[in-house]
């Protein structure tokens, strides 16, 4: 017997209105290509059809396994410069308001705030950015971020894991600069901002 196992990115969604669901996957086409595309509602011909038409891969109601979001556990690595051990607790969740953190978010560290924030670091492979507000980032992003808010700033990585409104923001429409993610009129609207990576 022989057998393989794939990493599989899902996207879930409610159908509630036929029209509604397919310009939404009209504007978005691109973000969903490499996804399943979880179905809760009446299958239709006029979706099923559709689907097939834009060569969606899909499922309609089935009950995936969820795996909930825990915080990474990780070893704490020797420090070269002693100064730095005081900087190695991550910031717990914040208040709304604009945050400005000039720290390096480092792996198995889980930054979650509910409100803004910029971020003149780096966020390291393994380490996370939740937050509820906008989020700026002036260095490379090697971990995950998770955006909820009106719009994100961040330079293009290879590693980085980024959603934004749950939607998986593909890596190669990000190009090599500083770009501007927002969510316009039920679209994922990417925009370049500068034309260097350093911006400072």
């Amino acid at each position: 017997m022989k057998t393989k196992q794939y990493s599989l990115k899902v996207f879930e969604v409610v159908l509630e209105d036929e029209e509604k669901f397919i310009s939404f996957f009209d504007k978005n086409y691109l973000f969903f290509q490499n996804h399943l595309i979880s179905i809760e509602g009446e299958k239709s011909e006029k979706i099923e059809s559709y689907l097939k038409e834009k060569k969606l891969t899909y499922i309609f109601n089935v009950n995936l396994p969820k795996k909930p979001i825990t915080k990474k556990e990780s070893v704490p690595l020797p420090k070269e410069n002693p100064a730095e051990e005081k900087k190695e607790e991550p910031q717990k969740t914040q208040k709304k308001h604009l945050q400005v953190l000039d720290k390096l978010i480092r792996s198995g560290q889980e930054l979650n705030i509910d409100g803004d924030l910029l971020l003149l670091n780096k966020v390291n492979s393994g380490g996370s950015i939740i937050i509820n507000g906008t989020l700026i980032i002036t260095e490379v992003v090697h971990g995950s971020i998770r955006c909820n808010g009106n719009f994100m700033m961040l330079q293009a990585s290879e590693k980085a894991n980024i959603l934004f409104h749950d939607v998986v923001i593909d890596n190669t429409l990000l190009q090599d600069k500083l770009n501007r993610v927002e969510l316009i009129n039920n679209e994922i609207v990417i925009t370049p901002v500068l034309k260097e990576k350093s911006w400072v």
